[in-house]
């Protein structure tokens, strides 16, 4: 299902814009699992890679409209859908007040 999700989504991409070609585009299927990488001439790439347990690992980029190379490396398996990326929000630092908190209550737990 997945594999057919993606070839649908790269071949949107690529019939979106009809001045972009395609400079390498592979789809293997193989009885351990697949390989599958795209190319475009505008900078636009996808490579993902996967096994006969589902475990997929990929990268995709682009560039945005404001110039800013993008670059999402992935890894889904048991545990979920993986991204990293610079880009990509992060939480922001536990305040030092909870960190000490958080170590007095396990270092005195409660009676009841």
């Amino acid at each position: 299902m997945f594999k057919i999700l993606l070839v649908c989504s790269l071949a949107a991409l690529v019939a979106a814009d009809a001045n972009v070609e395609v400079k390498e585009l592979v789809n293997e299927v193989n009885p351990d699992g697949f390989v599958s990488r795209l190319a475009l001439d505008n900078g636009v790439a996808a490579s993902s890679t996967g096994d006969v347990h589902g475990n997929i690992d990929g990268v995709f980029e682009w560039v945005s409209p404001e110039g800013v190379h993008v670059r999402v490396a992935y890894k889904a398996d048991e545990n979920g859908y993986q991204p990293q990326s610079d880009l990509l929000p992060t939480p922001p630092p536990i305040p030092e007040a909870i960190v000490r908190a958080i170590a007095w209550i396990q270092a005195n737990p409660s009676k009841n």
